[in-house]
């Protein structure tokens, strides 16, 4: 896929891998909009790209909020128009430190859930269609190795991001021959507030940096046509662009 001119949604994109690589697309020439529940920071981060002369818009929604869907793929629509790829990046652990499944109250689960898995739901559901009509289009779950492996105090995360995997699988396997591609990467383990949140003490250099997995994703976008739709991925065996 030839990024330039591409209209890209990437979700939590104020921060870490949502930043990082919301930055390397408008550089390939992508029409980007990053969302986030802070305004602030995401406006931060779109108008330093508008300052390199690239286009790059900021909204500030909640994809775990059911009302947001919609005014949210309406005015990114109107800013770069009709869609070619969506990120689902956006993601949150719950409460921390993490707690055991015992002691995770059924709220927090929830939470976890809406914004983890039924927000990327609403969101593809809100755009798939029109892709699959235009016979083109990407959508990446960024996963996580929790959703593979069962990791003591990881519950509502893993089983959040074990479903997304499996919901993109189904969404392939529904959506074959329509030229609407579907992936699941696993970025690995990252220097981020969220990796920081969950492990405090890990040690920062043995984590991967935001921008080389940004730019391995960007390989992957470059290369869909030549990857298998549902295909489960880990960042650390992509090509970078």
């Amino acid at each position: 896929m030839k990024l330039e001119g591409k209209a890209v949604l990437v979700t939590g994109a104020s921060r870490g891998l949502g930043e990082a690589l919301m930055k390397r697309l408008a550089r390939k020439g992508a029409r980007v909009v990053g969302v986030s529940r802070n305004a602030q920071e995401m406006e931060a981060v779109a108008a330093a790209l508008r300052a390199e002369g690239h286009v790059a818009h900021a909204l500030a929604y909640d994809v775990g909020d059911k009302e947001a869907i919609y005014p949210l793929v309406g005015a990114a629509s109107a800013l770069v128009g009709p869609l070619d790829v969506l990120v689902h990046n956006a993601s949150t652990l719950g409460p921390t430190p993490l707690p055991l499944l015992l002691d995770t109250a059924c709220e927090d689960l929830s939470k976890v859930l809406e914004v983890n898995l039924v927000g990327p739901f609403r969101l593809t559901k809100a755009v798939a269609g029109a892709m699959a009509m235009r016979g083109s289009g990407v959508v990446v779950h960024l996963s996580s190795d929790a959703a593979v492996s069962a990791y003591p105090r990881w519950g509502a995360y893993s089983v959040s991001k074990l479903a997304l995997e499996h919901l993109g699988r189904i969404w392939a396997a529904e959506l074959e021959g329509t030229g609407v591609r579907f992936f699941n990467v696993d970025p690995g383990e990252m220097d981020t507030k969220m990796h920081a949140d969950a492990i405090p003490d890990a040690d920062r250099a043995t984590l991967s940096r935001p921008d080389d997995v940004a730019a391995r994703l960007l390989g992957l976008l470059e290369r869909a046509e030549n990857v298998p739709s549902g295909s489960r991925l880990e960042a650390a065996r992509l090509e970078a662009a």
